[in-house]
Protein backbone atom coordinates (compact mmCIF):
# COMPACT_ATOMS: atom_id res chain seq x y z
CA UNK A 1 0.00 0.00 0.00
CA UNK A 2 1.38 3.42 -0.70
CA UNK A 3 2.12 6.17 1.56
CA UNK A 4 -0.15 9.27 2.15
CA UNK A 5 2.22 11.65 0.04
CA UNK A 6 2.08 8.81 -2.68
CA UNK A 7 -1.46 8.99 -2.53
CA UNK A 8 -1.53 12.11 -2.79
CA UNK A 9 0.15 12.30 -6.15
CA UNK A 10 -1.71 9.33 -7.65
CA UNK A 11 -4.82 11.51 -7.19
CA UNK A 12 -3.49 14.42 -8.46
CA UNK A 13 -4.47 16.48 -5.82
CA UNK A 14 -3.84 20.11 -5.41
CA UNK A 15 -3.48 21.55 -1.56
CA UNK A 16 -4.27 25.30 -1.35
CA UNK A 17 -1.44 27.29 0.90
CA UNK A 18 -2.49 26.63 4.39
CA UNK A 19 -4.77 29.05 5.87
CA UNK A 20 -3.64 31.76 8.73
CA UNK A 21 -5.77 31.94 11.47
CA UNK A 22 -8.33 34.35 11.56
CA UNK A 23 -8.82 35.42 14.89
CA UNK A 24 -6.91 34.26 18.44
CA UNK A 25 -6.34 30.92 17.76
CA UNK A 26 -3.48 27.60 16.09
CA UNK A 27 -4.32 26.32 13.38
CA UNK A 28 -3.45 23.10 14.77
CA UNK A 29 -2.22 21.64 18.27
CA UNK A 30 -0.02 18.99 18.72
CA UNK A 31 -0.59 17.25 22.47
CA UNK A 32 1.26 14.14 22.58
CA UNK A 33 0.50 11.54 19.77
CA UNK A 34 -2.78 13.53 18.90
CA UNK A 35 -3.20 16.59 16.27
CA UNK A 36 -6.12 18.77 17.20
CA UNK A 37 -6.83 20.78 13.86
CA UNK A 38 -9.11 24.14 14.46
CA UNK A 39 -11.79 24.48 12.02
CA UNK A 40 -10.96 24.89 8.02
CA UNK A 41 -13.17 26.11 5.76
CA UNK A 42 -13.49 25.20 1.81
CA UNK A 43 -10.48 27.46 0.89
CA UNK A 44 -9.82 27.03 -2.72
CA UNK A 45 -6.26 27.11 -4.59
CA UNK A 46 -6.96 30.68 -6.10
CA UNK A 47 -7.19 31.38 -2.48
CA UNK A 48 -10.98 32.14 -2.33
CA UNK A 49 -13.82 30.44 0.08
CA UNK A 50 -16.84 28.48 -1.10
CA UNK A 51 -19.87 30.22 0.13
CA UNK A 52 -23.18 29.66 0.07
CA UNK A 53 -26.39 28.15 2.40
CA UNK A 54 -27.23 24.06 1.46
CA UNK A 55 -30.70 24.40 0.88
CA UNK A 56 -31.13 27.91 -0.54
CA UNK A 57 -28.45 28.97 -3.05
CA UNK A 58 -25.81 25.67 -2.86
CA UNK A 59 -27.44 21.81 -3.56
CA UNK A 60 -26.25 18.62 -1.75
CA UNK A 61 -23.36 18.04 -4.44
CA UNK A 62 -22.27 21.25 -4.22
CA UNK A 63 -22.28 20.85 -0.53
CA UNK A 64 -20.05 17.64 -0.87
CA UNK A 65 -17.35 19.55 -2.99
CA UNK A 66 -16.75 21.76 -0.55
CA UNK A 67 -16.26 19.60 2.45
CA UNK A 68 -13.95 17.61 -0.13
CA UNK A 69 -12.47 21.41 -0.51
CA UNK A 70 -12.06 21.76 3.07
CA UNK A 71 -10.47 18.17 3.60
CA UNK A 72 -8.15 19.40 1.06
CA UNK A 73 -7.18 22.82 3.15
CA UNK A 74 -6.72 20.02 6.42
CA UNK A 75 -4.52 18.25 4.84
CA UNK A 76 -2.56 21.24 3.95
CA UNK A 77 -2.68 22.35 7.72
CA UNK A 78 -1.62 18.95 8.97
CA UNK A 79 1.41 18.77 6.09
CA UNK A 80 2.58 22.24 7.28
CA UNK A 81 2.34 21.19 10.70
CA UNK A 82 3.90 18.08 10.50
CA UNK A 83 6.03 17.80 7.78
CA UNK A 84 4.78 14.89 5.85
CA UNK A 85 1.25 13.54 5.55
CA UNK A 86 3.15 10.07 6.30
CA UNK A 87 3.13 11.10 9.98
CA UNK A 88 -0.31 10.56 10.03
CA UNK A 89 -1.90 7.03 11.22
CA UNK A 90 -5.37 7.66 11.90
CA UNK A 91 -8.39 9.88 11.62
CA UNK A 92 -9.71 9.94 15.16
CA UNK A 93 -12.88 12.18 14.73
CA UNK A 94 -14.23 14.89 12.91
CA UNK A 95 -16.89 17.40 13.00
CA UNK A 96 -18.82 18.98 10.53
CA UNK A 97 -20.58 21.75 10.75
CA UNK A 98 -23.13 22.71 6.93
CA UNK A 99 -24.23 26.17 6.65
CA UNK A 100 -27.91 25.22 5.64
CA UNK A 101 -31.31 26.23 5.65
CA UNK A 102 -33.88 24.94 9.00
CA UNK A 103 -35.39 22.67 6.58
CA UNK A 104 -32.06 20.92 4.93
CA UNK A 105 -31.82 17.14 5.96
CA UNK A 106 -28.82 15.61 4.10
CA UNK A 107 -25.98 17.26 6.48
CA UNK A 108 -23.96 13.50 6.31
CA UNK A 109 -24.29 13.62 2.80
CA UNK A 110 -22.01 16.65 2.77
CA UNK A 111 -20.07 15.75 4.90
CA UNK A 112 -18.67 12.39 3.16
CA UNK A 113 -16.86 14.94 1.01
CA UNK A 114 -14.50 15.51 3.74
CA UNK A 115 -14.74 11.75 4.88
CA UNK A 116 -14.46 9.79 1.45
CA UNK A 117 -11.27 12.14 0.87
CA UNK A 118 -9.61 10.67 3.72
CA UNK A 119 -10.31 7.29 3.14
CA UNK A 120 -8.91 8.11 -0.46
CA UNK A 121 -5.64 9.26 1.11
CA UNK A 122 -5.02 7.39 4.75
CA UNK A 123 -7.04 4.03 3.72
CA UNK A 124 -10.59 2.52 4.27
CA UNK A 125 -9.63 1.69 8.01
CA UNK A 126 -7.21 4.96 8.96
CA UNK A 127 -8.92 7.39 7.36
CA UNK A 128 -12.29 6.80 8.61
CA UNK A 129 -12.73 7.58 12.04
CA UNK A 130 -15.69 8.70 14.08
CA UNK A 131 -18.18 11.84 13.14
CA UNK A 132 -20.51 14.38 13.44
CA UNK A 133 -22.16 16.08 10.66
CA UNK A 134 -24.65 19.00 11.86
CA UNK A 135 -26.60 21.97 10.57
CA UNK A 136 -25.88 25.52 11.41
CA UNK A 137 -28.06 28.09 10.67
CA UNK A 138 -24.87 30.52 10.23
CA UNK A 139 -20.71 30.09 9.44
CA UNK A 140 -17.97 32.73 9.43
CA UNK A 141 -17.77 35.14 6.22
CA UNK A 142 -21.17 32.55 4.54
CA UNK A 143 -18.85 29.86 4.20
CA UNK A 144 -20.76 26.58 2.90
CA UNK A 145 -18.69 23.99 5.33
CA UNK A 146 -16.70 24.07 8.28
CA UNK A 147 -14.75 21.04 9.68
CA UNK A 148 -12.39 20.24 13.07
CA UNK A 149 -10.86 17.04 13.22
CA UNK A 150 -8.00 14.90 15.70
CA UNK A 151 -5.53 12.65 14.11
CA UNK A 152 -3.40 10.13 15.57
CA UNK A 153 0.35 10.66 14.45
CA UNK A 154 3.75 9.22 14.58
Amino acid sequence: MSTPEDRIKELKLELPTPPKPMAKYKSAVRYGNLLYVSGHGPLKTDGTMIQGKLGADMNTEQGKEAARVVGLTILATVRNTLGSLNKVKRLIKAFGMVNATPDFQEHPFVINGFSELMAEVFGDDAGVGARSAIGMVSLPNNIAVEIECVFEVE
